[in-house]
């Protein structure tokens, strides 16, 4: 089948054939087999595990690399576009999910499990049997005091320095993309940057903050309902942050090769919506982890 082009909008582009995702399976497997063993204490698992991450980082890297290629040779038209625009809302769509479970669980142990160990409503029995005494309170780490006492993370110093991070980076990467739009190559170059120092620094911090929480304040993976939620929070929109700022180092490179024009440059809308979208999550974080 012959490949179109992108001026031709009557034919999808479709790659005769890719190596890529079969060798991202056996990347993935060896990243896999190698972290299972290691945490099995197996000699050789940590070796595989970084053989798998290093196999993966290659994969990534050619794929992306050939789908660069494929945009610059103009194979993609305005039906193709399209498609990526939607996978794109759809992507952000499952990651609105997937936080707003988690936000679920949080609301959960607060509003309903804690009340109910205390003996409120249905868990009256609950209480006077197994409980007794226990008064409920947020944040905690249950009636049983799993993990020992702990301190929380006061909102008012690293976390509210990272919010402003994240707001001064969203405004950044919106200035980035007017300067494109608008042909500024320069500005674009010094604002998108500016973004990826501001995403290197909020993790810098959120890393200083998990040192600081593990030694001084004994807030831990095992310290209750309250160290669960907190890291399993924060911890999955740090990795959102790695993956974002991944990204946008990526497209500052594109950019600065020229790959992008006023009218196609949909992979920097993409990123940038992506990081909105990781920005929002911080606030809603911010407000219901650290405040509340």
């Amino acid at each position: 089948m012959a490949q179109a082009h992108a001026t031709d909008s009557h034919h999808y582009f479709v790659p005769h054939s890719s190596r890529w995702p079969f060798l991202g399976s056996i990347a993935l497997f060896t990243t896999m087999v190698g972290l299972a063993s290691w945490f099995n204490e197996v000699s050789w698992g940590k070796p595989v595990f970084f053989t798998g991450i290093a196999l993966m980082c290659g994969v990534l890297f050619g794929w992306f690399g050939d789908v660069i290629r494929e945009s610059i040779k103009g194979n993609y038209n305005k039906q193709v576009d399209t498609s990526f625009r939607m996978g794109m809302v759809w992507f952000i769509f499952s990651e609105v999910m997937f936080f707003a479970a988690f936000f679920g669980a949080l609301f959960y142990a607060r509003q309903y499990a804690l009340p109910w160990l205390s003996g409120e409503g249905d868990g009256v029995m609950t209480n006077s049997l197994l409980w007794g005494g226990y008064t409920a309170g947020w944040p905690t780490n249950g009636p049983a005091g799993v993990g020992g006492h702990f301190q929380t993370v006061p909102a008012w110093g690293l976390p509210l320095l990272n919010t402003l991070i994240l707001l001064s980076s969203g405004v950044t990467v919106t200035i980035a993309h007017h300067a494109l739009k608008a042909g500024h190559r320069k500005a674009l170059l010094i604002f998108l940057g500016a973004t990826v120092l501001l995403g290197a620094l909020f993790l810098y911090f959120q890393g200083t903050e998990y040192i600081e929480a593990y030694k001084h304040l004994n807030l831990t993976l095992g310290s209750g309902i309250y160290g669960s939620t907190f890291f399993m929070l924060t911890g999955f929109h740090g990795a959102h942050v790695t993956l974002g700022t991944i990204m946008l180092a990526i497209i500052w490179f594109r950019c600065a090769k020229g790959h992008f024009n006023k009218e196609h440059h949909f992979a920097f809308e993409a990123v940038a919506w992506y990081w909105h979208f990781v920005d929002v999550v911080w606030l809603g974080l911010f407000l219901f982890v650290y405040v509340l």
